[in-house]
């Protein structure tokens, strides 16, 4: 963690941080699932005697009292919209209390600390930072501090983790739903594991954690699960970087939350090098409830997959569509659809094997239009591969510009990315989608519209969850 202000203890005689909603934590953005990165913090402030209170922009207006009656407002910025969006809340913030202090924390706080410390942010913490943000109240709360730090260093310390806190949350209702045999589910949303020991380039979780990863105690994890089937969750989304991180305590995790909730339902996130290296697991998981994995595949071409240091092949992702769908698990492959050395050729090959693999209503149309995003601190910023395209760090917007050598495919993404936002405003089939997305492919590269058959209305459709979109 970074703090700033070294006099704001002097304003400390303001409002008492234990006073309920001195302390205000918001979410901006958390991929449509209740913030866990918003209740994991309020239990740790709570088990130390502190009442925060929580706001969750994504879903709820803008609490210009809540942020009135705070001294310390934390802003959640775990990807990069949410940083965006965090922005903007926290300019809000500073107008309707200018004295507050404004700490963000996520992957993405001390990944952009320069430009965040540089006027709107007091402090930025990330990595497993919930006994910092403690520290930061209590340091708040009395006459003074410790002198503040260089350098933003993340916080690896291990942590003992209370259940997270979701009272005061929004109801699991104005969530992502799950979307199954033609009806609608709700989901809760908790970590097994937090942190990640594999170094792809293009993550933003390595420059953070260093090849690290934490384990959540499978007992905090049910008592987190029971909290959320309570309150009407069917399903669950292990939101993992990568469950199968730590392969026995994820099979336990499962095996318990089997045992405890029979009917439960589950997805979790793996890599595809994983599903390979446990494959014997996957029909246990299967049986336990796994409906589907999403798994980062990115790319067909080994060419990029090696850039991005992937851990994998083009065959590989052949291997893992295979096994999972003999084990009766949807795979739900995301991409990397745009990067430097992405060609036009292999975005249409992309295209050719998702309708040839039928998986179609396995990816959403979002995943077609995803851009390589290359945050400051990105491990591609050492690449030699990315010199030749790299542009200016665009500071207000958090990410390095890059261009393509093909000028087709700059105007074949921004294309693509009107058509997607369009089509998902209007909940278009996802298969009319991908039809009208080859069609803008196939005019980029001036050939013959390829014939595709009208998709059927009434097909059966693998699970899903409703909110696509993320970064």
């Amino acid at each position: 963690m970074i703090d700033r202000r070294a006099a704001a203890g002097a304003r400390g005689t303001l409002v008492a941080m234990r006073e309920p909603g001195a302390i205000l934590l918001v979410a901006c953005y958390e991929l449509g699932h209740q913030p866990l990165a918003v209740a994991w913090p309020a239990a740790f402030l709570e088990r130390e005697g502190y009442a925060p209170a929580v706001m969750d922009v994504s879903v709820e207006p803008f609490d210009p009292e809540r942020v009135r009656r705070a001294r310390l407002v934390a802003i959640s910025v775990p990807m990069h919209t949410a940083l965006r969006l965090g922005v903007a809340v926290a300019r809000r913030v500073r107008d309707v209390n200018p004295t507050c202090h404004i700490a963000f924390y996520g992957l993405y706080a001390t990944l952009n600390a320069g430009h965040l410390l540089a006027g709107l942010a007091d402090s930025v913490m990330s990595g497993e930072i919930e006994g910092a943000l403690v520290d930061l109240a209590r340091n708040l709360e009395g006459a003074g501090r410790p002198p503040a730090p260089s350098r933003p260093l993340p916080v690896l310390a291990k942590l003992d983790f209370p259940a997270p806190s979701r009272a005061a949350l929004p109801s699991l209702k104005k969530y992502a739903h799950l979307e199954r045999s033609g009806g609608r589910e709700l989901v809760g949303y908790v970590e097994a594991s937090r942190g990640c020991k594999h170094l792809c380039r293009h993550c933003p979780i390595p420059p953070v954690y260093g090849g690290r990863f934490f384990v959540v105690p499978v007992e905090v994890l049910l008592a987190d699960i029971r909290q959320q089937v309570e309150a009407g969750a069917t399903h669950i989304t292990f939101g993992d970087p990568d469950f199968l991180n730590g392969p026995g305590h994820a099979l336990a995790a499962a095996r318990a939350l089997h045992e405890a909730f029979g009917a439960l339902t589950f997805d979790f996130t793996a890599k595809i090098e994983h599903l390979l290296r446990h494959r014997d697991r996957l029909p246990e998981l299967a049986r336990l409830g796994c409906a589907f994995i999403v798994s980062a595949a990115e790319s067909l071409s080994d060419a990029v997959l090696a850039h991005l240091d992937k851990g994998h092949t083009r065959a590989d992702i052949e291997t893992a569509i295979q096994l999972t769908a003999a084990a009766g698990i949807t795979l739900r492959p995301t991409w990397v659809a745009f990067t430097p050395w992405t060609t036009l050729d292999d975005y249409r090959e992309l295209l050719d094997f998702v309708e040839t693999k039928r998986l179609v209503d396995a990816v959403d149309p979002v995943q077609f239009a995803i851009r390589l995003l290359v945050p400051p601190g990105s491990l591609l910023l050492e690449s030699p591969a990315l010199r030749p395209f790299l542009g200016e760090l665009v500071e207000d917007q958090f990410y390095h510009r890059w261009t393509h050598p093909d000028p087709r495919m700059e105007a074949l993404h921004v294309a693509v990315s009107s058509l997607v936002a369009a089509a998902a405003d209007r909940h278009e089939d996802a298969a009319v989608t991908f039809q009208r997305v080859c069609e803008l492919a196939d005019q980029s590269a001036g050939v013959a519209r390829r014939p595709m058959a009208p998709p059927a209305a009434r097909r059966t459709r693998p699970p899903r969850l409703t909110e696509p979109w993320f970064c």
